[in-house]
């Protein structure tokens, strides 16, 4: 088994996170622009987000021989774990319920917004737990202010919503009264032939991003349709996706230490790998579990799918899966950093987000 020890490592390890971290949240935005419906990108999603999973525990977690305080991933999977296999089922259902609130919140709030807040959240909570949990490895007087301004960015989060939501509703009402009630049909006049979503520009047309035209235009276009419905749902799926995500690191954190001394005597800790497997089987589950049931039960007004369906639905599968693996390799990677230099110091790849920063809409 290859075990991660030194800071260097560690550093790089969440480094490379942060690229992964920052960039799958916008391939979902993205796919929920061009129209497919969130049900099926996140199915996809989650099988790859498994497969990384997977493809780590048993290549980093066997490789080597394994030791009794450190065993090898397939040689743990058969020990008396138990109480940690739970913590670690835990906070994969914390992510799971997290990534999916956030793929709802992106429509709504928009991806920057969205990520501020919640990252912010993250890591106010979330590093605050892991300090205490890692036994205050980590220096105070250099994580706390941190924390401090990044508890500053969930008001200022919170107020560029409202600012967004407020110029939006402005912009529609000077320009047709036609949207107030959710009626994004366009007249004639009005259409924009636009293809590119993201500039609003096009071989033959150019639309200002932001405008009336380039947000109605958006809307006809998106699987989540936001005309008419309260800007609250975007900030109550923003809050409880990063209370969520504050509280799945502090979770895998128990799984892997044992802080509480759940462990009968002589039981090794999980290693991170073998936590990491059993975080993604439950993150796995749980996902296919609410998206098969939206398929059928669709929530915020959106169309009824079925799996036939969803199978059928190749438009996009390439970008969802990537995603699905790029969110897969970058929560290892940041596991793995965090059990060498500290799951506290770790939280900070949540910064990634800010980085999906995109033209506001």
């Amino acid at each position: 088994m290859y075990m991660l020890e030194s800071k260097g490592g560690a550093i790089a390890c969440m480094f490379l996170s942060l690229f992964f971290l920052g960039t799958w949240p916008a391939l979902l935005t993205m796919l929920e622009r061009r129209g497919r419906l969130p049900q099926h990108t996140y199915l996809d999603y989650s099988i790859t987000n498994f497969l990384a999973a997977l493809l780590i525990a048993f290549t980093l977690g066997g490789i080597g021989k394994g030791t009794h305080d450190q065993p090898n991933f397939l040689v743990q999977l058969a020990q008396d774990n138990w109480p940690s296999v739970l913590f670690a089922m835990g906070g994969g259902l914390f992510l799971s319920l997290g990534n999916l609130s956030c793929q709802y919140a992106f429509a709504f709030v928009g991806l920057s917004v969205t990520e501020v807040i919640t990252a912010s959240i993250t890591v106010v909570i979330g590093t605050t737990l892991n300090y205490f949990l890692d036994d205050k490895i980590n220096k105070a007087e250099i994580l706390f202010p941190g924390v401090g301004c990044f508890l500053i960015a969930v008001f200022l989060g919170s107020a560029v919503h409202s600012s967004n939501a407020a110029d939006n509703k402005a912009k529609l009402s000077n320009f047709t009264g036609d949207y107030k009630n959710g009626d994004t049909s366009l007249k004639d006049g009005d259409i924009v032939k636009s293809k590119d979503l993201e500039g609003g520009s096009s071989s033959a047309d150019n639309v200002e991003a932001g405008t009336a035209v380039f947000l109605m235009e958006l809307e006809e276009k998106r699987a989540i349709k936001v005309f008419g419905k309260s800007t609250l749902i975007g900030l109550f799926l923003t809050f409880f996706a990063g209370l969520c995500f504050s509280m799945f690191s502090p979770a895998f954190n128990i799984a892997t230490n044992d802080q509480w001394n759940t462990l009968r005597k002589g039981v090794p800790h999980l290693t991170v790998y073998t936590a990491f497997f059993y975080f993604s089987v439950s993150c796995f589950v749980i996902a296919m579990i609410l998206n098969i049931t939206f398929l059928y039960h669709p929530v915020l007004n959106l169309p009824k799918s079925s799996f036939k369906a969803y199978l059928a639905d190749s438009d996009g599968r390439v970008w969802a899966m990537l995603a699905g693996l790029l969110c897969g390799f970058g929560n290892g990677l940041q596991f793995m950093g965090g059990q060498a230099a500290g799951y506290a110091a770790a939280d900070a790849v949540q910064v990634s987000f800010i980085t999906s920063i995109r033209k506001r809409i």
